[in-house]
């Protein structure tokens, strides 16, 4: 085996060894019988390097939107390695300083949301944040007012739970029968409006059909929770127009449902501000954050909640179930704890919520350059979360195939520059190419991404 820990790093050998034994995330492995599989070795800044040497500026911040702020972050290795030595891990029901300190530090940035449950994963945080609406209302008015409303094209998470409350149906082919108790309303993307309506002329109907799927679902004795992203990231990068969320929430007090908010990749900065939904009128009841929290360098999430939720699980000790029981195992890492303390202070000290803000809108007006090329049908995002829509023809609106997007990708990467495009498993759904760099991107990089999808999308031919 190559040793790989001490520099000496063998391209051929490690390739033998992944084709024999790693099993990939969203992978067809028999792609590998044909070509090398990729292995990333180093980053610096906002720029990775493969094994084979090759560098490219990361337009996926880690592949998954998580390494907000950049490679090479000596400061938080330090708080990793030192707190390692100290003590790396104790859970249940003891908490360590880092853990404290990270509530602490969330609760400052949330202060309207001072409860912090810490646990592993986005998908973890979110089936967190079912479990907490599910046994609220149980507490609070010993009903079964159990469903989960979700929004199509949203996605919260591979778990059996998280992905029955996604509305990306590719992403369920073969993995059910998932949970019941979770019921779909209308995506927020006007480039392909359910009502045939266009904005400001409309009455946001898209916002409005919530109120019809509560009904069904039982309305106010039936329904616990509506969960969205702020803006919609892996189902085609979809901001939604300012007064959608004043909608929502309205509809939510209304039949008195709690409206969660999934943060794990708009949160810390990848949207302009420090978190999405502070780009709207919106009051969430509960936020689930990951990703960017500790810009993947360990593996940490969580579940932050008003105190009126929390309130209702301080209950007598003689009561065996009605407080929180739940437990994350590795949300007692102390070290991933410090880790998101650290990355929570760069991300402040250094602006990178208004460097966001500042390069993507230089992103989008570079991207919106490419409107005139004619397989462009429309250019959206929020600060340096960016997608294109491809599409046959801009009157029809016909979506590019995946061989297409899958095309330009490989161009751009053959320019430098690593993109993505969206999970599609059934034809013609979401047809975007997408890019998020970490927060510490300059000009010069936004140019070279910029540059790169001209140069992929001008060449593509079908």
């Amino acid at each position: 085996m190559p040793d790989y820990f001490n520099g000496r790093l063998d391209a051929g050998k490690l390739a033998e060894l992944q084709r024999k034994h790693l099993w990939l995330h969203m992978t067809n492995h028999r792609l590998f019988e044909t070509r090398e599989p990729p292995i990333m070795v180093e980053g610096d800044g906002f720029i990775i390097k493969d094994i084979d040497g090759r560098e490219y500026i990361d337009g996926l911040s880690g592949g998954v939107w998580a390494v907000n702020v950049g490679y090479g972050r000596e400061s938080i290795v330090r708080a990793i390695s030192e707190q390692l030595r100290r003590l790396p891990y104790y859970a249940g029901s003891t908490a360590t300083p880092p853990y404290i300190l990270l509530a602490q530090k969330l609760a400052s940035l949330l202060p309207d949301l001072p409860k912090v449950y810490i646990s592993n994963s986005g998908s973890e945080a979110n089936e967190k944040s079912f479990k907490i609406a599910r046994q609220y209302f149980r507490e609070k008015y010993r009903s079964d007012k159990y469903k989960i409303i979700y929004r199509n094209r949203d996605y919260h998470g591979t778990t059996l739970a998280a992905l029955a409350s996604s509305g990306q149906q590719e992403r369920k082919i073969k993995f059910g029968p998932l949970p019941e108790g979770f019921a779909e309303f209308p995506h927020a993307l006007c480039y392909r409006c359910q009502f045939g309506r266009s904005y400001p002329g409309c009455n946001l109907e898209c916002a409005r059909a919530l109120e019809a799927v509560i009904l069904q679902e039982g309305g106010e004795d039936g329904v616990a929770a509506v969960i969205v992203e702020p803006v919609t990231a892996g189902g085609g990068i979809i901001p939604p127009v300012a007064e959608y969320y004043q909608v929502l929430q309205n509809i939510c007090r209304k039949y008195d449902v709690l409206l969660i908010m999934d943060e794990v990749v708009n949160g810390f900065g990848r949207t302009g501000k420090m978190f999405g939904f502070q780009h709207y009128q919106a009051e969430p009841d509960m936020i689930t954050l990951a990703k960017g929290l500790a810009s993947g360098y360990m593996p940490i999430a969580a579940t932050v909640a008003r105190n009126k939720i929390f309130a209702q699980f301080l209950v007598d000790e003689e009561d065996k179930t009605g407080y929180f029981r739940d437990i994350s195992t590795f949300g007692g890492c102390a070290a991933a704890s410090a880790a998101a303390v650290e990355n929570i202070n760069i991300i402040e000290k250094e602006k990178l919520a208004e460097n966001s803000a500042a390069m993507g809108a230089y992103l989008m007006e570079g991207l919106r350059e490419l409107t005139e090329i004619p397989v462009v049908g429309e250019v959206r995002g929020t600060g340096l979360l960016a997608g294109i829509e491809l599409v046959t023809d801009k009157k029809s609106k016909q979506p590019l195939t995946e061989r297409h997007l899958a095309q330009v990708v490989a161009d751009a990467k053959t320019a430098g520059v690593i993109i993505g495009r969206m999970v599609r498993s059934v034809p013609g759904f979401n047809n975007v190419l997408y890019t998020a760099p970490p927060l510490i991107i300059n000009k010069e990089g936004i140019d070279r991404i910029v540059k790169a999808f001209r140069g992929a999308l001008e060449k593509l031919q079908f």
